[in-house]
């Protein structure tokens, strides 16, 4: 089996001290592409020099709406020219985070907006964090798309990934109909997550796209661990036995609609 795990925090200081075995235990699992995602400017040049060193390494660039007060009036140059890096293959981890407020909402939606105008530029996809901020989210995304058809953009068909969704089933097909995936963790391993693994199952296998977010949200499997790249299989196992199909199934898709989003 051949896995991709597209979003994975691996530059995060928790794997200082083992992230060469980390990386070894997901290659030896199947795990071929690694995508890392900066949180902020700091984080997005760790995860090139990461990528720099390992070939199955590859990097979302932005700033997190939790960091948003580290925006400055140059942040956005300094993303493009980070964005230019070859293994740069997407804008983000961008968003709306309304749960923990660590920023100002207004000000979350102005860097947001800024960085899906970057992405449109350069024509990268974006990788989306959204916590209870699921509909002020999808209108924003949805202006977006009505820029990018205007300018007869390449991302139209495949603009990015709603990452680790946790929303309601309306929400998910309001996303895949704006031609997002739908990004899957370990929550849906969880016994108590019987909402998400209903709207789950409601969905087109296509439109998913199977993730760790490690260090966080560890499969039930290892529930209580640090999360790691090679548990994106528990990921795949559950997703096919929600649409009773294999795991090298799930795998095989999941991989697919990867590479159609970040062409890597």
């Amino acid at each position: 089996m051949v896995f991709v795990d597209t979003h994975c925090h691996l530059d995060f200081n928790t794997f200082d001290t083992d992230r060469e075995s980390v990386l070894r235990r997901a290659l030896d699992g199947g795990v071929n592409r690694i995508l890392v995602p900066g949180v902020d400017l700091v984080s997005s040049q760790r995860a090139i020099r990461l990528a720099e060193s390992e070939k199955a390494i590859f990097v979302a660039v932005g700033i997190h709406p939790n960091e948003a007060r580290s925006w400055k009036k140059d942040s956005l140059e300094l993303l493009r020219n980070l964005a230019r890096h070859p293994k740069v293959v997407a804008i983000g981890e961008i968003g709306l985070d309304f749960y923990r407020d660590r920023a100002p909402r207004e000000l979350q939606s102005q860097i947001f907006k800024e960085q899906l105008g970057l992405a449109a530029e350069l024509s990268l996809p974006v990788v989306i964090h959204s916590r209870q901020a699921e509909e002020d989210i999808l209108e924003i995304l949805e202006a977006w798309k009505k820029v990018l058809f205007a300018s007869d953009s390449g991302l139209i068909e495949h603009p990015g990934v709603l990452h680790s969704f946790s929303g309601r089933q309306k929400e998910a097909k309001r996303a895949i109909q704006a031609r997002f995936s739908i990004g899957v963790t370990g929550p849906v391993t969880y016994p108590s997550a019987h909402e998400l693994r209903e709207t789950l199952s409601s969905l087109n296998l296509e439109d998913l796209l199977i993730e760790t977010d490690a260090p966080f949200l560890t499969p039930q499997a290892h529930r209580g661990e640090r999360n790691e790249p090679a548990y994106v299989y528990f990921v795949a196992e559950k997703l096919a036995e929600l649409f009773n199909l294999t795991p090298e199934f799930v795998a095989l898709i999941t991989t697919n609609n990867a590479g159609k989003i970040f062409n890597w």
